[in-house]
């Protein structure tokens, strides 16, 4: 059988696209030192979900959102890397939630009417988390006087830099990553707080993936050989711990909270 595998949730440099295709890379290696058999395709820009459906997925790193809310039964949790940035504990990570210096939002409260970036709706860090943080302010199911969807979370942080947007919700490790790559990303910004914290994203097996396969790629990501480890340290990834199903559907469970208030849509 053919497979596909893709990394591609923290590629906002090229450094560290390579730095996450040497770490699959890597894996498939182990893979196939201990036998393991198949011809593999790495993909470098999938399409999204797509990818985390396909029938010959093999590895990959999905959001918790849409593992909690559709991808459950359908791809097998691997293991849960624990980032080395503000915002994370263990593999527990949350949001940053960032306003303009100037903007005149010093609490959540203060951010009623005004307009949020987001990057996509089936992201816990900017949608989930920001519907949490401020769903029980919401009056009749609203918020925001508008929501406009950026793409990214780069792109979220530039509408607020531009002035386009006021309030942006930015999962920690993308933005530990994007101050490595551009310290100015956060020029005349500032972290106004936290979101509650979640298991961060996981990495995930396909479903059709043989059982044998899933032991070796989860023991590797649980007592990373040394080579492993060297590959690691620049992702700024300290280990990984094993999470369950039960961990996720914390992430629903947010979900419920927000819908339970009146406040299903962020709005």
């Amino acid at each position: 059988m053919s497979w596909t595998m893709s990394l591609p949730m923290y590629n906002v440099s090229t450094e560290l696209r390579d730095g996450y295709e040497a770490l699959q890379g890597a894996l498939l290696d182990l893979l196939r030192a201990a036998g393991w058999r198949g011809r593999v395709e790495a993909l470098r820009e999938p399409p999204l979900p797509d990818l985390w459906r396909r029938p010959d997925l093999l590895l990959s790193q999905t959001c918790g959102y849409p593992y909690a809310t559709a991808l459950s039964g359908r791809v097998r949790l691997l293991a849960t890397p624990c980032y080395d940035f503000t915002g994370c504990r263990g593999s527990d990570y949350s949001s940053a939630i960032v306003v303009r210096q100037r903007g005149g939002i010093g609490t959540l409260a203060e951010a009623r009417g005004r307009v949020a970036a987001v990057n996509d709706a089936g992201s816990h860090s900017g949608m989930n988390a920001l519907r949490h943080a401020v769903a029980p302010l919401a009056e009749r199911g609203r918020f925001f006087g508008a929501v406009r969807w950026s793409g990214s979370h780069a792109a979220s942080l530039a509408l607020l830099r531009g002035g386009a947007a006021d309030i942006a919700a930015i999962d920690c490790v993308s933005l530990g990553y994007l101050l490595r790559c551009d310290p100015a990303c956060l020029a005349g910004l500032a972290v106004l707080q936290y979101s509650t914290a979640a298991p961060g994203l996981p990495l995930i097996a396909g479903a059709a993936v043989p059982e044998e396969a899933v032991r070796l790629l989860r023991e590797a990501l649980l007592a990373p050989p040394p080579r492993l480890q060297e590959l690691l340290r620049p992702l700024s990834i300290l280990g990984f711990e094993r999470r369950g199903a039960a961990d996720y559907a914390g992430i629903a469970l947010l979900e419920a909270e927000a819908r339970a208030v009146g406040y299903a849509e962020l709005a």
